[in-house]
């Protein structure tokens, strides 16, 4: 006869069975059946002080490994709480996988613990997808859906809740992984010859280059290189095309100016890129040539920008056959036009937001080249994603999509759990910094060697800069800082703050070295 444990304690081995080793979370009275089997099964649980923390470090944890991230989390506000990350994860396709208790009636009965009138319904607002385990065959069958669309889907924030009553119920195991853990996803509609064809007579081929297409970097490089192809990056898919490639045009799709290159374009491919408002800030991308759209999601496939031929395939699957058709061809892109629209780029950037981006390049001096960056909202990693030269992708990580405030600390925090052995870097600013910073908590007792950027300009500069250009008068704007060193110290990290560039590579390099996360304070008033 099989052994029976509680459900709970057989959900811990399941995953463990199915290769996860870190979860995420808090434990809570609804919850703690699901504890009961974490160290039973051998996994690592990172103890957050806030579910929305924990959720954006299972996002950073995942972005670091493309791994799922796991999140355990209590029924009602837990759930609550974590929803903003959920939303974060869903934009930017990030596999996270939440787990939370319910409550097992809500109908019948008011006045329960953590109780919300639709729980299942509310998480769905800000994920693919949410639905409630009623059986133990339920739950199983439900984690190994989330895990198996995660490999051949597009990765989204998934949540799966289960009643506490059936968490402590007892339950044989889940059944043993299923060898087929992937499908490759085949080419619907797609004639790679014909876009073969069609680079090789291109004057003027353009890519443009999403965080999806970092899997075909080698087969995409070639192709780019064989049709004399220049390319745009959205943030995301920076690294993936050289930075120093003399016909790349860098992370600029957001400059107006980006649709008049886009005019002269004779043939554009858009791989692995939602082509979204955040990446575009306009409706239309200013092309009058066809359009090539290479994508794992059949959505984008039919979206606003109609693309004249759309290809459901994986970057490298569509990118390994592209080559096996395309003759090298000569395009008329001037490696010179190129640079000179960049370096005008780069005074419209400084023009904009002065000064940082000296101090970008002072940071960036001593900042290995591997290390892994998380960005929050701030007009300082604004500035950084239009300017560092990524030289590798996926190192670089910024709430694009929801654009949530709060995400780099512990998105860092699930990033160097992921990566102990290679450096991480958080980019704050001191209005969102405020809104996790209780995480320092997290890294101190992890004793993470963890560099954290905090930029502060005393205001919401972006949102006040926002309110000018619409001629609005700027009002609450501006909101009393804490003594952030102080604060740092407080919870047992490190602060310094450096009143000139050398100190900052000094305190950056020591922080990297440090025995556990480092608050580097910066205001505009730093000097050269």
């Amino acid at each position: 006869m099989q052994e029976t444990k509680p459900l709970g304690v057989q959900i811990s081995h399941m995953l463990k069975d199915r290769g996860v080793d870190v979860i995420f979370g808090i434990p809570g009275v609804h919850n703690q059946e699901m504890y009961r089997g974490i160290e039973e099964a051998g996994i690592r649980h990172i103890l957050a002080r806030h579910e929305q923390g924990a959720g954006f470090m299972a996002d950073g944890y995942a972005r670091a490994t493309g791994k799922p991230g796991v999140a355990y989390v209590i029924t009602g506000p837990g759930l609550c709480n974590i929803m903003t990350a959920m939303g974060q994860a869903y934009s930017d396709s990030i596999p996270v996988l939440v787990l939370s208790s319910c409550l097992d009636e809500t109908a019948a009965r008011r006045g329960q613990l953590h109780q919300m009138l639709d729980q299942e319904a509310a998480a769905r607002t800000v994920c693919d997808w949410s639905y409630q385990a009623n059986s133990a065959k339920a739950a199983y069958d439900l984690v190994d859906r989330a895990l198996v669309e995660f490999k051949t889907q597009r990765a989204r924030s998934k949540h799966i809740q289960v009643p506490i009553t059936l968490l402590e119920s007892q339950a044989s195991a889940a059944p043993r992984q299923s060898r087929i853990l992937a499908k490759l996803i085949g080419m619907l509609n797609a004639d790679i010859s014909g876009l073969g064809a069609a680079l090789t007579v291109a004057s003027y081929p353009l890519f443009v280059i999403g965080g999806g297409a970092a899997a075909s970097l080698e087969a995409l490089r070639k192709v780019v290189r064989a049709c004399g192809a220049a390319c745009f990056e959205t943030y995301a898919g920076r690294g993936v095309i050289a930075w120093d490639d003399p016909l790349n045009f860098g992370s600029a799709l957001a400059r107006p100016s980006s649709a008049q290159v886009m005019a002269q374009a004779d043939c554009i491919v858009a791989i692995g890129t939602e082509l979204a408002e955040v990446d575009l800030w306009r409706n239309h991308m200013g092309h009058e040539c066809p359009l090539y759209r290479i994508d794992i999601d059949p959505e984008c496939l039919a979206d606003e920008h109609r693309a004249d031929v759309a290809i459901n395939a994986r970057a490298e699957d569509a990118m390994a056959r592209l080559l096996e058709t395309l003759t090298p061809s000569s395009s008329l892109w001037q490696a010179s036009d190129v640079a000179h629209q960049r370096d005008v780029w780069r005074a419209e950037t400084e023009v904009e937001r002065p000064g940082i981006i000296a101090i970008v390049e002072a940071l960036r001096a001593v900042v290995p080249e591997n290390a892994m960056i998380y960005s929050d909202m701030t007009q300082f990693a604004y500035v950084a994603n239009e300017v560092w030269p990524m030289t590798r992708p996926k190192h670089w990580h910024h709430p694009s999509g929801f654009g949530t405030l709060g995400y780099a600390l512990p998105a860092a925090i699930g990033g160097a759990t992921a990566r102990p052995s290679h450096p991480t870097m958080a980019i704050a600013g001191d209005y969102g910094f405020q809104y996790s910073v209780q995480e320092l908590g997290a890294a101190v007792e992890l004793g993470q060697a963890l560099p954290i950027i905090l930029w502060d300009n005393g205001k919401l500069k972006e949102i006040e800069d926002s309110m000018r250009s619409a001629q609005i008068a700027p009002n609450a704007v501006i909101a009393k800082n804490p003594d952030f060193m102080s604060l740092a110290k407080a919870y047992g990290a490190n602060a310094v703050a450096p009143a000139t560039f050398a100190e900052l590579r000094q305190a950056v390099t020591e922080a990297f070295a440090a025995d556990g996360p480092t608050v580097i304070y910066l205001t505009p008033e730093i000097r050269a």
